[in-house]
């Protein structure tokens, strides 16, 4: 898919969004108090979903509880779904560490910081985004972290309402500290007409993350019914402590869906247990999503 379809695709998912008085207003209008809801406990926390769909609240909650029951480590998740006007949070406001899913950060800040000088991406910085989010090119990040800069990157976060989003310290950008919730901002940020990113930069964006290599397609498009429409970037790091981070975000748009997710997790024992928890909350989210 060329970026060209992505932004006829966007606009067309998001044309019946009405535009509100600022950004935090789009991205965080209340549910309706005839909304559905439900909650499903896991552990020691809660699934909880809102819905304006009838029933689908309690069967999103219960399915992501099983589907998160019993895995190892931690999770968090945050869903949204704007056909059905649905959200789900699980956890979503704490903290783990980003590893590569924090590469959609840099590039939207990068576009900012663009906008704001009036000027385009030089040829060389669009190598440098195309290997990060595509290829999540680690050295490439680093060059871009460096030339967005710790000022650059927290007045994006600032201005997208990222607020509780810790940029990592001395260049260990996949350590910045992140949240369920908030990487579910960026995700209807990149899908929303906002007063932080153009059309133009939103398009771009999201024409990257669609043409993620096919190795590192896994995680939150795990059961996507339109796999033209998938829009990922994933996160996976090893650490001494709390074993392995897997992180997924992603939008998915095309056959009337408008939704996106970001399913969060540390404490695996391996890469692909974290995989297999993230893909586990995902298959059901799709599937009820869309059936």
């Amino acid at each position: 898919m060329h970026g060209s379809r992505i932004s006829t695709c966007a606009r067309r998912g998001l044309a019946a969004v009405v535009a509100a008085g600022s950004l935090l207003t789009v991205l965080t209008t209340a549910t309706p108090a005839s909304a559905g809801s439900a909650s499903t406990p896991v552990g020691d926390s809660k699934v909880v979903c809102t819905s304006k769909k009838p029933g689908l609240a309690p069967a999103l909650s219960q399915d992501i509880a099983d589907a998160l029951h019993g895995r190892e480590g931690a999770s968090a998740l945050a869903v949204y779904d704007r056909r059905t006007r649905t959200h789900c949070e699980f956890k979503a406001g704490t903290h783990f560490d980003s590893a590569s899913v924090v590469k959609v950060t840099v590039l939207a800040a990068l576009l900012r910081q663009a906008e704001e000088a009036h000027r385009k991406l030089t040829p060389h910085e669009k190598r440098l985004a195309t290997a990060m989010i595509t290829k999540s090119d680690n050295k490439a990040t680093t060059a871009l972290w460096r030339r967005v800069g710790p000022a650059g990157i927290k007045h994006f976060l600032s201005m997208a309402g990222m607020r509780h989003t810790v940029p990592g310290t001395h260049g260990a950008w996949g350590l910045t500290q992140i949240t369920a919730a908030d990487q579910l901002t960026l995700m209807q940020l990149l899908t929303t007409d906002n007063r932080v990113l153009t059309a133009a930069s939103r398009g771009y964006a999201l024409d990257l993350m669609h043409r993620v290599v096919p190795n590192q397609r896994w995680g939150v498009p795990a059961g996507a019914p339109d796999p033209d429409a998938v829009h990922v970037k994933n996160g996976w790091l090893p650490r001494k402590t709390d074993g392995w981070r897997v992180n997924s975000v992603g939008t998915f748009h095309g056959s009337g869906n408008d939704y996106g997710m970001a399913v969060l997790s540390t404490g695996n024992h391996t890469m692909d247990d974290g995989v297999a928890t993230v893909e586990r909350a995902a298959r059901v989210i799709h599937r009820d999503l869309t059936h």
